[in-house]
């Protein structure tokens, strides 16, 4: 599985939001230069955020944007599926499909992508948003972007 920037540059985004709209909203403008994200293409993703329930904004000369849901009830899977879709690396017809696969029944690998599919669903769906807001205090303490090519 690829993750596309939608996905990579929208989480890295919510961690910012998360860590930085605790105490008032958060413009696009400074999470894209703290993120070294492009404002227009932001915009797109908080859209997206937004329609999934994940973010909302607040209106007026202090307004921005605040999570819409606690930090610790945000999974990184909720952030992806937001902003990528399905997960799944393969889509196996045995599994989702009513009519299922020709080659179904002799097929061996189909237990392999479920395998798969099952370990990158659980694996976002554990790991909560509060978790990286930690962790990107542990190891960016000022809140900038260490190294501005990272997951690019």
């Amino acid at each position: 599985m690829k993750l596309s920037t939608k996905g990579r540059y929208g989480l890295r985004a919510m961690i910012d939001l998360a860590r930085y709209s605790e105490d008032e909203p958060v413009s696009i403008s400074s999470i894209a230069a703290r993120q070294d994200i492009s404002e227009r293409y932001l915009e797109q993703l908080v859209g997206l955020l937004k329609k999934a329930g994940l973010v909302r904004s607040i209106r007026g000369a202090t307004g921005g944007y605040v999570l819409a849901r606690n930090v610790r009830e945000i999974s990184v899977g909720d952030v992806l599926r937001a902003l990528e879709g399905s997960l799944e690396p393969v889509k196996c017809a045995a599994f989702y499909s009513e009519e299922g696969c020709m080659a179904a029944e002799g097929c061996v690998t189909k237990y392999v992508w479920q395998k798969i599919n099952e370990s990158i669903n659980e694996t976002v769906d554990h790991m909560m948003l509060d978790e990286l807001v930690l962790e990107s205090r542990t190891v960016n303490p000022k809140g900038e972007l260490e190294n501005p090519k990272c997951n690019r």
